[in-house]
């Protein structure tokens, strides 16, 4: 029995031994291939954790500067915006490298292959910010109906450019997602990036210029049509006086939308074909407003979907405005057609979404 029970030890150790030494070459294999992706991965992961730290050390400065009511540098936003252009940027190129870390969807729908719902309190911190850095001038003239205003300027200029009562909503919702678009739905803003670009559609003194004077082109038209709009924009026009149009929420939206898509909307009949989705309209009217050129000559060409952009120069304006802007593969591309285009303007999604609602209130009181 005791030479039985040394045999059976020695079988144990033996098979302990070839067990560990399995083991150890098991371990050590995963070990090597997890030392090979992490030498593929470990400067993503380093570029994401340095951005979110940039971005919240920028986050703390512009909350103290506020807080403790220190002038705030030129262009105060400009360094948050590209500090979280940076954290979505590299959390895009570390979730390719690592498809493991794209997460849980977010609650400002945001594709989470872009975008880590765990830091959403400091998006929050971000919008918290920007509020304060572009609140009204202290001379701004607010409306009380500011989604309303939108709306009658968009149906009326429609109706003016000879739509029917149906494509002229599509006019009034289309504006409205433009209202929300260049700011949230807040009127009268300034802007933290910009010295040039103020109020309520984000226009620029000779823009502004530019839609005066084509509102009073098609002024006499609107007045046969909606003597009571044009009322309510006598008084608005004696209200603003001699300041700045873009101070005034109505005057700002309607030279705005006379400006650079009043023209278009006779081709809404023909748009809607195209773009039957009510956020895909609101996208190409956006388009309008960032590259016009370009948006125009896709709609001209009879086939605006497949119609591709590649001159780099646009390319560059369509990133400036958040379009194929986050992430090295987005950011390499040299060409996208106008489905590609409006497929990546997710970041629009939510705020025309939200003009949809407002839209639907308003025509409903």
């Amino acid at each position: 029995m005791e030479a039985r029970r040394d045999v059976t030890a020695m079988v144990l150790v033996v098979g302990i031994g070839l067990t560990a030494a399995v083991t150890i070459g098991l371990t050590s294999a995963a070990k090597a291939q997890q030392v090979a992706l992490t030498a593929t991965q470990s400067k993503a992961i380093d570029a994401y954790n340095d951005a979110l730290s940039r971005f919240r050390a920028i986050l703390a400065e512009r909350r103290r500067q506020i807080e403790a009511h220190e002038p705030l540098p030129n262009l105060p936003g400009q360094a948050l915006y590209l500090a979280r252009v940076d954290v979505m940027s590299t959390y895009k190129d570390l979730t390719d490298a690592l498809p493991s870390r794209i997460g849980r969807p977010n609650k400002y729908e945001v594709p989470p292959a872009y975008f880590d719902a765990d830091i959403e309190p400091l998006i929050d911190q971000y919008r918290s910010l920007f509020d304060v850095m572009e609140a009204p001038p202290a001379n701004a003239q607010a409306s009380k109906t500011p989604f309303k205003d939108v709306a009658d300027l968009g149906i009326a200029i429609g109706r003016a450019k000879g739509l029917d009562a149906r494509q002229a909503d599509a006019a009034g919702r289309i504006s409205l997602g433009l209202f929300f678009a260049e700011t949230n739905g807040k009127q009268n803003v300034g802007n933290g990036r910009s010295n040039t670009y103020i109020g309520s559609f984000q226009t620029g003194p000779s823009e502004d210029r530019n839609g005066q004077k084509r509102w009073q082109a098609i002024k006499p038209s609107i007045a046969s049509l909606d003597p009571k709009l044009i009322a309510r924009d006598e008084e608005e026009e004696g209200r603003i006086g001699r300041l700045d149009h873009r101070l005034n929420h109505w005057t700002a939206v309607r030279d705005g939308l006379m400006n650079a898509h009043a023209d278009l909307f006779a081709e809404i009949p023909d748009i809607v074909k195209t773009l039957p989705d009510p956020i895909d309209q609101m996208k190409f009217f956006e388009l309008i407003q960032i590259i016009p050129t370009a948006t125009r000559a896709a709609l001209k060409s009879g086939n605006l979907l497949q119609s591709r952009i590649s001159d780099p120069t646009v390319m560059k304006y369509l990133r400036n405005n958040s379009i194929f802007a986050y992430g090295r593969a987005d950011r390499a591309r040299t060409s996208a057609s106008f489905r590609e285009i409006l497929d990546a303007m997710w970041l629009f999604n939510q705020k025309f979404a939200r003009a949809q609602v407002e839209f639907e209130r308003v025509r409903a009181r």
